[in-house]
């Protein structure tokens, strides 16, 4: 991987942080009234063209502007993402929402998947080592343009369905204690090019299995991974309780 310069690096987490909030391509003289950069348009032009040649953003056929790459939102997320810290009172709250159903492990694993998926307004997942998936927010993916195409909407939803396929994602973390992300052609599943994973194992022994959340491959990660790591967590706290 190419070395980027501090102005790359600038330029890049910008056409990123943008490409997430707004799901289009960002040309140099939008991106340069947006951020107000110290430099010209025209060197913004120039270190996306640098940027383009070494793969971290890309052209989409049907616009001027760039979007970032898979290379792309995978250097964000190893070096330039922030984590936003999850707000105490939400903590309290999501703890207080599950510890009043911790005598039903069903009910409590099902109201886990719909809080993550209202706390990050894409589908949350919730499985267990037993095969049950429980999921939710599937209305939230259709705010999203990635999932307009029906190829795209049907392929995620199919892998709600299939118990075996989200094992098969899950079982390619690296390291079950982390939160692991799958971005894209990563995913290694037809018509999910659009997409992104996060999750993260919880649980011990025989009580336990994934959180995940699954929506378009620019996912406000700063947002998704904390919360994906908090519930995961809160769920494996809460295990011997149900």
């Amino acid at each position: 991987m190419a070395e980027l310069t501090a102005r790359q690096v600038e330029i890049l987490k910008a056409i990123i942080e943008e490409f997430i909030a707004g799901a289009q391509p960002v040309g140099s003289e939008e991106l340069t009234e947006k951020r107000q950069f110290a430099f010209s348009p025209a060197t913004v032009r120039n270190e996306m063209a640098v940027l383009h040649q070494e793969g971290f953003i890309e052209k989409e056929h049907s616009s001027a502007g760039r979007q970032p790459s898979e290379l792309g939102l995978r250097y964000y997320l190893t070096t330039l993402m922030q984590e936003q810290a999850l707000p105490v009172l939400q903590e309290v709250a999501l703890k207080q929402r599950l510890f009043q159903y911790r005598q039903s492990a069903g009910r409590m694993l099902r109201e886990a998947a719909l809080a993550l998926a209202e706390a990050v307004g894409y589908i949350g997942i919730v499985t267990t080592h037993e095969g049950t998936v429980y999921h939710a927010g599937t209305k939230n993916v259709l705010e999203h343009p990635e999932f307009f195409d029906i190829n795209v909407t049907r392929a995620a939803l199919n892998l709600l369905d299939s118990y075996d396929l989200l094992q098969d994602l899950f079982s390619r973390a690296s390291d079950p204690k982390a939160v692991t992300v799958l971005i894209g052609r990563e995913l290694g599943v037809a018509n999910l090019e659009p997409v992104g994973l996060v999750f993260a194992h919880w649980g011990n022994g025989q009580k336990g299995g994934v959180v995940a959340i699954l929506g378009p491959a620019r996912l406000n990660y700063a947002v998704v991974v904390p919360q994906v790591r908090h519930l995961s967590q809160l769920l494996t706290e809460l295990a011997p309780s149900f």
